[in-house]
């Protein structure tokens, strides 16, 4: 036990030493939580003290449900939370006060409730509407009968405090410019693209490495989707945000060259995910024989982007000028190896017409892959010059 304890001691102690040296996901979750503990006790100090509510807990509650990452998701969820809240105790009321405070009520109440909180536009909140109606419920049937509509309205005051709460500080304290959670994004595919291109060029050497190969492909989806969720976060944590129109602030307030770099690299993987179809079906069902120069062009072809997807893998918005302009040098190279590459291929007189070989496959997701790199590379260069 004391070996555990000195482990977990050991990993709190690295966990907040990164929060403290690195603007990273570390010191993001103990901004959340700092500003999260104080816009809850900043709600609870109103409602309690200030306001003596009977319920004073929806407050500080609230508070901390709409706290997001973002101030643009922080205020996304106050307005479905509150929403949600306010159709909860609204049903709750018109029912309870039509058929009285009794089971028939409180079962009709969840019923029509529950139903409501799958409205897609309510979000994540829906839970929320019978949440908000269940304790409404509680509430009108424990206050005296002249003062329940004075509780119940109570409720939805404590529910804006506490939104209005999180938001303030949210806005006040640091609100965050998610820059890096697009380049992060952006690394993510860059790096699996560069892995799978490594294991092409192994395929194409006759260095197998099936099993590796296989496990990167079955994880693109995966990666995909944490990728374009990072950018959709750097692209929330601009709107509402006040830091964006500080003096000196050198963030960016767009994000479409990263966007297009990443949509390219989403189909670069889609790409290699059927180039290695290909190579895998040829190396079972063929034996090659007066290819090997072609072969040998385009492992160099591949060697080529691969040092282009590594680049991009280290995406750095402090070096972004410079990593540019190489990018684009690496992508004139890669399409002077894909032009020698295709016109390797008509002198040896490959029969790239024939669906049971690879070659013109080969020669078509050569151009496919160049014309992303390519079509990355100039986004990239037009939005560093914009």
């Amino acid at each position: 036990m004391t070996k555990i304890f000195r482990e977990r001691l050991h990993g709190t102690a690295h966990w907040w030493r990164r929060a403290l040296a690195w603007s990273g996901h570390e010191r993001h979750t103990a901004l959340l939580i700092g500003k999260s503990a104080l816009a809850a006790t900043l709600a609870w100090f109103v409602a309690h003290h200030l306001m003596q509510a009977q319920s004073p807990a929806f407050a500080p509650f609230s508070a901390v449900l709409v706290m997001q990452t973002t101030v643009y998701q922080s205020v996304l969820h106050s307005l479905r939370y509150t929403g949600a809240v306010v159709v909860g105790v609204a049903v709750q009321t018109a029912l309870a006060l039509t058929l009285g405070p009794g089971w028939p009520a409180f079962a009709l109440v969840a019923l029509v409730t529950l139903g409501i909180g799958r409205w897609a536009k309510l979000g994540s909140q829906g839970a929320q509407v019978p949440t908000a109606a269940f304790f409404a419920f509680a509430t009108f049937v424990a206050a005296e009968p002249g003062d329940r509509l004075a509780q119940l309205g109570q409720i939805v005051l404590l529910v804006l405090i506490g939104c209005a709460t999180a938001t303030a500080v949210h806005l006040a304290l640091v609100p965050p410019m998610r820059h890096r959670s697009a380049e992060f994004g952006i690394g993510i595919l860059a790096r699996a693209f560069a892995g799978l291109l490594a294991d092409a060029t192994s395929a194409l050497r006759e260095e197998e490495r099936g099993e590796e190969r296989t496990g990167r492909l079955d994880h693109t989806d995966a990666l995909i989707a944490q990728a374009r969720a990072d950018l959709r976060t750097a692209q929330e944590s601009v709107s509402f945000n006040p830091r964006r129109y500080l003096r000196g602030h050198r963030g960016h307030t767009s994000f479409d060259g990263y966007a297009t770099v990443l949509e390219a690299l989403v189909r670069t993987l889609y790409q290699m995910a059927s180039l290695h179809r290909s190579l895998d079906q040829w190396h079972e069902e063929h034996e090659r024989h007066g290819d090997g120069a072609f072969l040998r062009n385009y492992a160099r072809f591949l060697d080529a982007l691969q040092e282009f997807a590594q680049v991009l893998g280290d995406l750095d918005e402090d070096r972004l000028p410079g990593q540019a302009r190489r990018l684009g040098r690496l992508a004139e190279e890669a399409g002077e190896l894909r032009h020698a590459l295709a016109e390797e291929a008509v002198r040896q007189g490959l029969p790239l017409a024939d669906p049971s070989r690879p070659y013109g496959v080969l020669v078509v997701e050569a151009t496919r892959l160049w014309e992303e790199c390519r079509r990355a590379s100039d986004a990239l260069r037009q939005w560093v010059e914009s």
